[in-house]
Formats: C-alpha cells, structure tokens, sequence
C-alpha cells in the first residue's frame, strides 16, 4: 500500500462531508494515496516482488503476467507489459484484464484455465489501481470511497487443493452505474472533456448498493451448492471491500458471522481489483487460514461485473 495516508477528517477540509456520514454510509476511516510519480504499475510490482518472496520463485520462473487493474499506467501499452519490464520476467507473456472491482476475480478465472489447460504453469496474477489519478477530489459521493493498493498471487498447478472453481458474470445493460465518461475512443481528450470533468470516475451510489447486494448472495450461495458444501463449512469469506454495509448484509444472508469475514476497507477503502488479494495477504499474514480450510472469494463491480472463487487452502 502507498503510504500516504488519507483520513475521513482530511476529506471534511477537501468536501462537504464528515467523518461520522463517511463512516456510517461505508465504514470506511481512511485510505492510501499514491504519489504524483506513482503508477499502478509501480504499486504493482511491490506486491508481486513479495508475492514472488513468499512463493520462494525466481522471477523468470514466470510464464505468465495478468494485471487486473482500470487505472492503468496508460492506454497503450498493457500495465502487465510495463510490469514485466520492472520485475525482468523477460520469460513471461504479459496482458491487462478489465473487470473494474471484479478483476482480480476473472483474472484468476483466466490464470485457472490456462493452468488446467497446461499451456502455462506458473503464472503471476496482480490486482493494482492507482484510482486516485481517477478521482474527482470535488465529488463527495466517490471521493469518500475510493483507494490506491495493489496485492498479487503466484499460481502453480496442484491436486486436490487450491481453486476449486471460479464464476464470473456480467451484466452491460447497467454500464453507467459506474464508469469514467471520457479518455476513450466513445469520447476522447478534449478541451470540454476536461472542463466537464469527465475524466474522472462517475456511480449511481443507491443503484449499484441494491444490485450487489442482491447480487452477490446469489453468486456465493450457487457458488457453494457447485461445489456440494454449505455456508457453514467456509472458513473464510473474502469480499470486495467495496461498503461494510454491504459486507455486513451478504454475510448476514448466508448465515456467517462476522468473525469469518474479512473486512479491511476501514483502513484502505474501495481499491478495486486490488482489494482481495489485499485482504487474502492479510488474512494469512495475521493466521487467520490453515491447511484444508475453504476459502470463498467473490466481487461485483463496474461493467456491471462479478464473480467467485472457491480455494481449498
């Protein structure tokens, strides 16, 4: 995570809002901020540097790269090529995968398929976003929410654990639920683009709460009855951190208590495609996850896009 720090009470001085709205709508606290002179691909190759470490694998071990991300270094080219020109994976192939907060989900669902197909055997899969470069500091509705991070995972073929399956979705009847107007070949660069500020990232805040939280207990709850396992039997449930409320209330509907939910946005906010491999760190990190537990994955996010994965540690 970047290291400045950005909290409720610094926003209060940014936009009308406060400390006690921010908390009680999100249950966010604070959030990190890149620098001027850093990129997602910067924030990237941090996470998979320590990804790497902890797998005990050299970098040209590497056959693949996928970046999840929506904030990348640029158009042209892909975050993941930058990324591999930084790590010195000159072995690997390299691509973007966009799925807003969903894409550290489809890139897994990528990385699986490739892994299980045996084309590749060792692939690095990173979620990063520099989503502060897309913020608009004068909107208090997305100001408040959203983060900078990045996280990754190293993936390596196995017999009877690891991903046990992924589900990925998508709806783009309700693409303007969350999206950035501007910058692209529907609307490029202008004079007026900027002066509108249509450059920065724009959401139907009520709209998107309702569809996800609906949304997303039907997804873990199918998820489960694939794989023959209950509610009961996960050890872990590991979301977006998109809104405590939301967290709070998919949680309640499948019957979890919150002791088995992984929740850090109070410190780091909605950072995208980066927020489960955040959390998953985490969640081992602190020995939350043991040999054998059942660990369910799942995100919604713009496109309208979500999906799951199940992994038996």
């Amino acid at each position: 995570m970047p290291e400045k720090v950005l909290t409720n009470h610094d926003l209060e001085k940014m936009v009308d809002t406060s400390d006690d709205w921010i908390t009680e709508r999100t249950g966010i606290k604070e959030r990190r901020i890149s620098r001027p002179d850093q990129a997602a691909s910067d924030l990237a190759c941090e996470a998979a540097k320590r990804a790497l470490k902890k797998a005990q694998l050299k970098v040209e071990k590497i056959d693949l790269i996928i970046v999840a991300t929506v904030s990348g270094d640029m158009p042209l080219p892909s975050t993941a090529c930058l990324l591999q020109k930084k790590l010195g994976a000159a072995n690997a192939a390299a691509m973007d995968i966009n799925a807003a907060c969903s894409g550290f989900i489809y890139a897994l669902s990528v990385a699986d398929a490739f892994i299980r197909s045996g084309k590749y055997k060792k692939i690095l899969v990173v979620g990063a976003e520099a989503l502060s470069k897309f913020t608009d500091w004068q909107d208090r509705t997305t100001c408040v929410l959203l983060g900078d991070g990045a996280g990754a995972a190293v993936l390596v073929p196995d017999r009877g654990r690891g991903i046990l399956s992924v589900d990925i979705y998508s709806d783009g009847r309700l693409w303007d639920l969350l999206h950035v107007p501007a910058g692209g070949s529907a609307m490029p660069a202008s004079k007026e683009t900027v002066e509108k500020r249509l450059h920065y990232i724009k959401m139907k805040g009520n709209e998107t709460f309702k569809v996800a939280v609906r949304t997303l207990e039907n997804l873990v709850i199918e998820t489960l009855k694939k794989n023959n396992l209950k509610p009961s039997q996960l050890s872990l449930l590991i979301p977006h951190q998109a809104n405590l409320r939301i967290i709070k209330a998919t949680a309640e509907r499948l019957g979890l208590p919150m002791e088995r939910v992984v929740v850090n946005l109070t410190r780091y906010g909605n950072t995208s495609a980066a927020s489960i491999p955040v959390a998953l760190d985490e969640a081992i990190d602190e020995g939350r996850i043991k040999e054998g537990d059942y660990i369910m994955l799942e995100a919604f996010g713009g496109g309208l896009t979500w999906g799951s994965a199940l992994i038996k540690w």
